[in-house]
């Protein structure tokens, strides 16, 4: 082999090692390669999340839950996780073909607003009341934004359960009957109270996402206390 091609292999060794190498460097410097960023701290949302006395609101949920906000017929603004409202949309639709009407009081309340409720209630019915039906912030499901509570339209008016002047049980039940086909279960129920920490209450729903679980729930009489038991 000649000297000329000798010369010629080293040169392009040379140019391999240098746009192989510091090649590279020298590209980084001019367009540098971004550190891959870490994993989100926050995981995708757990609608069966358990949120009672005993359990509170798990951290960084509010940073990424995904609100949507709507307007009632009392003209008052409401948050609603997305999911959980995509739903509420389907039972209000299939309740209506039955002529029974509902709408949302209460969605997504952050701490301050918990806070600010307990005060009101406790105002106007006393602090029995308030510990029988009201979470301490930080441990109420309306901060999860899975929770709603209900109202019916009767004639045109808002019925709220707690101030009600019509005899609604019946309605409430057909209400209660439709909730499992769309992902919902009624969180408290009558007779569940020494589970649950709570009175029973016929207007707070909760969204758990797969209708099926909301109907395993539903159908065998369980509390999500007593479900979570069981997962």
């Amino acid at each position: 082999m000649k000297k000329t091609d000798l010369g010629w292999i080293f040169v392009l060794f040379a140019l391999a090692v240098l746009f192989g190498t510091a090649g590279t460097a020298v590209a980084d410097l001019i367009w540098p390669v971004p550190e891959p960023l870490p994993l989100h701290s926050v995981p995708a949302v757990n609608y069966l999340v358990l949120v009672s006395k005993e359990h509170p609101v798990p951290e960084f949920w509010e940073a990424s839950v995904d609100l949507v906000r709507m307007t009632n017929s009392l003209g008052e603004d409401v948050a609603v996780e997305a999911a959980a409202y995509d739903a509420y949309l389907g039972l209000k639709e299939a309740l209506a073909e039955e002529d029974i009407f509902v709408d949302i009081s209460s969605g997504y309340r952050n701490a301050a607003e918990q806070q600010k409720l307990i005060e009101d209630l406790t105002e106007r019915y006393g602090e029995d009341y308030v510990k029988q039906y009201a979470a301490e912030p930080g441990y109420s499901e309306h901060q999860t934004g899975l929770a709603l509570d209900l109202y019916l339209l009767i004639d045109g008016k808002a019925v709220d359960s707690r101030e009600d002047p019509v005899n609604a049980t019946e309605i409430w039940e057909k209400v209660h009957a439709k909730l499992a086909e769309f992902g919902f279960i009624l969180r408290y129920p009558e007779g569940k109270e020494d589970i649950t920490g709570y009175g029973s209450d016929p207007r707070h729903i909760r969204y758990v996402g797969d209708p099926e679980t909301a109907k395993e729930i539903t159908e065998k009489g369980l509390t999500l206390e007593e479900f979570s038991d069981r997962s």
